[in-house]
């Protein structure tokens, strides 16, 4: 069976879809419909911008969205999936790509949520800091320990765990774990706490606009990031999305259970390669297409 994944926040580059904008009359179709719906070129930044410019929230969210789903589509009668799932962001990317949101609504809604997040950082500043070689149950034991907001956030996969929160309980929890055995706890270079309590705002937000806009009955199941199972029921996979942004990212439950469930291959679809080097992690045995 074949798995479709979609990465999410980190995975731009500058020149990203470039290719696919000067060899598809589809692509380039849809690049202008993005910029449209948009209200700024983000074409011109995603193809020649610089490091800086796509790191920017209202940038950086919409143009791996964009990315993903335009070669996705580009892929055609290709592309034909039993299952897919998107980290964090990748997740509205994997829901337009089996059909339970339009390209224009799911668009909509990665602006709605890159807006939102940006406020909730500006409201609470917060952080995040990578966590390897120490056992799941050890850091969220030590999380739980630690004054403060302090949460795992994603769990990318075996060994290496991402936490998230306030910044001096970050700080706290990072001499914790490095005492208990952890190779690294090291601080990430982001604007705030995501997928953690701190974005309370930004899931109120969201899910305003979420219930506002039309799921369809997908055409393959999508295994959520809050809940790493599969999900076919609208109602429940509207839920999951809302509770995605303060819940955290279960990315190699999420792996765990599409392999079980039959995955034989793994397709990333999207910028870089950073998913396929985490299943790799997860289950050697899994095939990389």
């Amino acid at each position: 069976m074949k798995a479709y994944i979609f990465p999410g926040q980190g995975s731009q580059f500058s020149g990203m879809g470039k290719e696919l904008y000067e060899t598809s009359e589809l692509a380039k179709t849809m690049f202008e419909q993005a910029n449209d719906i948009i209200g700024f070129r983000i074409s011109d930044i995603m193809f020649s911008g610089t490091d800086e410019e796509l790191r920017q929230t209202n940038v950086t969210q919409p143009a791996i969205f964009i990315h993903s789903v335009i070669q996705a589509r580009v892929m055609g009668d290709d592309f034909k999936p039993d299952m897919v799932a998107g980290h964090s962001l990748g997740e509205f990317s994997a829901l337009v790509a089996n059909g339970t949101l339009s390209f224009e609504d799911g668009l909509k809604l990665v602006i709605d949520r890159a807006n939102a997040m940006q406020k909730a950082c500006e409201m609470t500043p917060g952080t995040m800091a990578a966590v390897l070689a120490l056992e799941d149950e050890k850091v969220e034991m030590i999380c739980a320990e630690t004054p403060g907001v302090v949460v795992a956030a994603n769990y990318n996969c075996p060994g290496q765990l991402v936490i998230s929160g306030e910044v001096e309980a970050v700080k706290a929890a990072c001499e914790k774990l490095t005492a208990a055995g952890a190779r690294r706890a090291l601080l990430l270079p982001v604007g705030g706490a995501f997928h953690s309590p701190l974005m309370e705002p930004a899931r109120e937000k969201l899910a305003a606009a979420i219930e506002s806009t039309t799921f369809n009955t997908p055409n393959c199941p999508v295994y959520q990031n809050a809940t790493a199972t599969p999900q076919t029921d609208v109602a429940a996979i509207r839920k999951n999305l809302i509770a995605q942004l303060t819940a955290p990212v279960r990315w190699t439950q999420s792996v765990e259970h599409m392999f079980a469930d039959g995955a034989n291959t793994f397709t990333e679809v999207g910028p870089g390669k950073v998913l396929q080097g985490l299943v790799k992690k997860i289950n050697k045995e899994a095939v990389i297409v």
